[in-house]
């Protein structure tokens, strides 16, 4: 198992942080460095920035949103990045979620399946350098009628195949990632449900394009936080597991939420998204399941997280991406070295 950094959003303050992160995790022999967007910093330049600046590290985007950008866009974005970086570029999808597509974007949230599969067929097309020619439900290339032709894409990508990962929590997503994608981004991934949860769609999309899961990359981002009282330690991320499954989206469309509900924790999620949409985000947070986070992150001492690190391995799990709790640089560079020491610890570097 590989260890990745997440560096989240940029432009909270810390940028100057995170380069120092990225930097450390390059020197630590971390395997891929991954940024995300929603409405502010985008990631193809913090991915540009990061690059430069490192030397061995992949960089990774967790993700490229689908309703921002045209998939003949991506290529040439993903083309790009895989050039100037010296064929360190991993590029994630994700289709975000209705409230961003169509507050921020203005692109209606319909057929989210069919949309990233025609989505990804463009992209790969694009960027295997063929004439670009499509028809399908959501894009057609060139328009009929006009004066478009059929074009290839100038720039050469440094290897033939940019892997290509998709964001995916629901279990039709999943089996439709398994199927089309080299890897899968996930979050709040435990490694008690791995089976029901994430494993056993993808590989059923795996089974569909004849493939078994050899080669695929299941990459869940997994907040880490080093200590010894692991309670307090889990009270670190009360508010942010209560914003994804209580806040993100709406009450009827969560897909954190739903995860939550599938992983035995109906009630909990019901409550948490409760409070939290009722604007009380205080109760919400303790209305999290200590076990949820539990669960779903590294806590305490690097012995125990060397433990649970076991468990995500056998689980499945071949890349672990960690985000490192802290408000110093100083906390969070400590949290980068007691995952390479857990892992070691573990035998799995």
């Amino acid at each position: 198992m590989r260890l990745g950094i997440n560096l989240g959003y940029w432009g909270a303050g810390m940028d100057a942080d995170n380069l120092a992160v990225a930097r450390e995790a390059d020197r630590l022999g971390y395997a891929v460095c991954w940024a995300a967007e929603a409405y502010g910093s985008d990631a193809a330049t913090v991915l540009s920035w990061v690059a430069a600046q490192t030397e061995r590290i992949d960089v990774g985007s967790a993700i490229f949103q689908i309703p921002a950008r045209t998939p003949a866009m991506t290529a040439m974005t993903a083309a790009t990045l895989d050039s100037l970086s010296g064929g360190r570029f991993r590029l994630g999808l994700g289709v975000s979620g209705p409230q961003v597509s169509e507050g921020w974007y203005g692109v209606k949230f319909d057929k989210p399946l069919a949309r990233t599969r025609e989505y990804v067929e463009i992209v790969r097309k694009a960027m295997s350098r063929e004439r670009l020619t499509h028809e399908g439900a959501h894009w057609t290339l060139p328009l009929p009628g006009g004066p478009g032709k059929p074009i290839k894409l100038t720039v050469h990508p440094v290897r033939e195949h940019i892997p290509l990962y998709i964001a995916a929590i629901g279990p039709k997503n999943l089996e439709q990632t398994g199927e089309i994608a080299d890897g899968a981004l996930a979050i709040f991934f435990a490694p008690e449900h791995a089976e029901e949860t994430t494993l056993g769609p993808i590989r059923a999309g795996r089974a569909k394009a004849g493939k078994g899961m050899d080669g695929f990359d299941l990459v869940p981002t997994v907040p880490l936080a080093l200590g010894d009282d692991v309670d307090a330690l889990a009270d670190i991320f009360r508010p942010y597991t209560a914003l994804y499954v209580g806040g993100m989206g709406s009450a009827k469309q969560n897909f954190y939420n739903k995860l939550a509900q599938r992983m035995g924790y109906e009630k909990e999620a019901a409550e948490i998204q409760e409070k939290y949409l009722a604007g009380d985000k205080n109760g919400a947070a303790a209305a999290v399941p200590r076990q949820l986070i539990d669960q779903t992150s590294l806590l305490g001492s690097v012995e125990r997280i060397s433990d649970r690190m076991r468990a995500y391995a056998e689980a499945g799990v071949t890349t672990l991406s960690l985000t490192p709790a802290g408000f110093t640089l100083e906390e969070r560079i400590a949290g980068l070295r007691a995952g390479v020491e857990a892992l070691e610890r573990a035998g799995l570097a």
